[in-house]
């Protein structure tokens, strides 16, 4: 993997915090770091030795990962999460035509040893998450999801569950973005195998809203990296 330069995924910084746009494959933290070195954690020390992640979000996630540079800030910010008073905005790409109007989604979750999560209505912890549509595609809908708990792969879950699969997250039914679905007429070279658009499952942290130690709001976006704005950018340009 290419060498990040942890100051370019800046996208907000104080003297207590830093939120990042975390880039895709790129773990939280160390410890589930897989074959690669580097992480955020690890980047985050290197530039304030101090440094503490306030959340995770997964390692293919791509967005807004807040930092805090101080225990007094680690602790105002993790009660924040703690008490559900943080705001956190996803971007999905998924399968189908959707049209949701703020819809809430009350489903309990329970994750199993095999790193899978389901939906458990006797056993399960309390998931909520709202939908809105913010774009319909001839196929597939861009999805904005406001999660109020934080369960592990509660939105992918979520999504899955509404018939609404994140595309290229083939763990819970989603399926890779092709070339060949979205435009007409496309042919493939000879001997040439199609690739996806999109080498990940297409979800992004796209905002965080939280309170700073004087109890001022901050409101912090992180714009879409590349392999996103690419499969946005296809799905516009044959949406006819």
């Amino acid at each position: 993997m290419k060498k990040i330069n942890f100051e370019e995924l800046i996208v907000f910084e104080n003297e207590d915090y830093i939120i990042i746009n975390k880039p895709p494959f790129v773990s939280t933290l160390d410890d589930r770091a897989k074959a690669e070195k580097q992480n955020v954690i690890g980047l985050a020390k290197q530039y304030v030795a101090t440094a503490q992640v306030a959340h995770r979000i997964d390692r293919e996630t791509s967005g807004a990962l807040a930092i805090a540079k101080n225990p007094e800030a680690y602790r105002h910010l993790a009660i924040q999460f703690q008490e559900r008073e943080v705001g956190k905005i996803y971007h999905a790409i998924v399968d189908g035509i959707h049209k949701f109007e703020n819809l809430t989604l009350d489903k309990p979750l329970k994750s199993s040893n095999t790193g899978m999560v389901r939906i458990d209505t006797q056993d399960g912890k309390e998931a909520l998450t709202t939908f809105q549509t913010l774009q319909v595609f001839q196929k597939h809908s861009l999805i904005q999801c406001q999660p109020t708990t934080g369960r592990m792969h509660q939105i992918r879950v979520h999504l899955a569950y509404l018939k609404a699969p994140i595309i290229g997250d083939e763990q819970y039914g989603g399926k890779p973005l092709m070339i060949s679905e979205i435009k007409k007429k496309f042919k493939l070279k000879k001997y040439t195998e199609e690739k996806p658009l999109m080498v990940r499952f297409a979800l992004h942290a796209q905002k965080l809203s939280f309170k700073l130690l004087d109890g001022s709001p901050a409101e912090v976006e992180a714009p879409y990296p590349k392999d996103i704005k690419a499969a946005l950018n296809q799905l516009e340009k044959h949406n006819t």
